[in-house]
């Protein structure tokens, strides 16, 4: 409602502005529709204005900022340098001072906001330059490893709008991922296609915040792609998301958080105590004399004594006890009576 009150306000002060432009000597001419073109002019620039707002919907604040500040920036560095050029500016003819004065600030204003535009992604511009501390931690952006990318289940997370933080994909990353679909080997090659058809994904999400990190910071000279994700988390303040184990150890010494998929995994899977009953199908035979092994829906093993000769059968089982492992969780049950089909 406030944007149709300002929308409307908008119109009838440009309606009014060209009435008054109409009332004026400004576009005195023998043509007696110059006037009303002038008119005709600014209510058209007005609307185009509306319409134009209303088509960018998803306008984001740091852009603007770093226009708004970049102009501000500018504009100040234009005086202050034509203050300093005054004594040597000439003087005659007078339109050439003005002409040089217009150039400068042009020249100016684009190169401060373009650099701000540029680096808008390493400062907030709240305060111009100055970054607050985060006191909410689910501000921090998550920095995607190229293994979590091929894995594909980050996918099926965001999308169920637990995370609601930023995602950085680093342009290094796209590029090793490029590599890996164009690899002769078969199988790296569809995780590489894969890799790619998971961020395609991701991006065509207009509910996923998705940030393509193509700056290459200093510290990344020379050094490994593990290496560059880690010092990239470290610089955004954010945490990095992987499968990798290495790269866990890796993040941790430096001290940036992670977010292992692996342990996100494990941590979501059912709570079994001993005495509960389960229903589990056996599969194969286990390694020791009369054990058989099963499967859970998300993957937990399940072995199941006395259960070798239900092999391809439905059994329930009693479970005695739960091992936690770094593969992941194991249940242990005994044999109860075969279970309905």
């Amino acid at each position: 409602m406030a944007l149709v009150i300002l929308r409307t306000v908008f119109l009838m002060l440009a309606i009014t502005l060209g009435f008054r432009l109409l009332q004026t000597d400004v576009l005195t001419s023998d043509n007696a529709w110059l006037p009303w073109l002038g008119f005709l002019g600014v209510l058209l620039l007005a609307i185009g204005v509306l319409v134009g707002d209303k088509l960018i919907k998803n306008k984001r604040l740091d852009t603007i900022t770093a226009f708004y500040f970049g102009l501000l920036i500018g504009l100040v560095l234009t005086q202050v340098l034509q203050a300093a050029l005054t004594p040597i500016m000439p003087t005659e003819p007078t339109w050439l001072p003005n002409w040089l004065q217009l150039a400068l600030a042009t020249v100016i204003c684009y190169s401060c906001i373009s650099v701000l535009l540029q680096t808008k992604d390493d400062f907030r511009f709240i305060i111009p330059y100055v970054e607050f501390a985060k006191e909410i931690k689910g501000l921090k952006p998550l920095v995607l490893d190229t293994s979590v990318v091929i894995d594909g289940r980050i996918a099926d997370v965001i999308e169920t709008h637990v995370i609601d933080n930023q995602l950085i994909m680093p342009q290094f990353v796209v590029a090793e991922l490029q590599t890996i679909a164009d690899s002769s080997d078969r199988l790296r090659r569809g995780k590489g296609r894969r890799g790619l058809d998971i961020l395609n994904r991701l991006r065509s999400d207009t509910k996923v915040d998705l940030v393509i990190y193509d700056r290459e910071l200093p510290q990344f000279a020379g050094q490994p792609v593990d290496q560059k994700l880690v010092l990239l988390a470290k610089h955004l303040e954010g945490k990095v998301v992987t499968n990798d184990y290495n790269l866990n150890k890796v993040a941790k010494l430096h001290d940036v958080g992670v977010i292992n998929l692996n342990d996100l995994s494990n941590a979501l899977k059912p709570v079994f105590l001993p005495g509960e009953v389960l229903e589990v199908r056996i599969i194969k035979q286990g390694e020791e004399p009369g054990q058989g092994v099963g499967y859970l829906e998300d993957g937990t093993m399940v072995v199941i004594e006395g259960g070798r000769d239900y092999v391809n059968q439905n059994v329930v089982a009693n479970v005695t006890s739960v091992l936690q492992t770094s593969a992941g969780r194991m249940v242990f049950g005994k044999f109860e009576k075969v279970g309905p089909r």
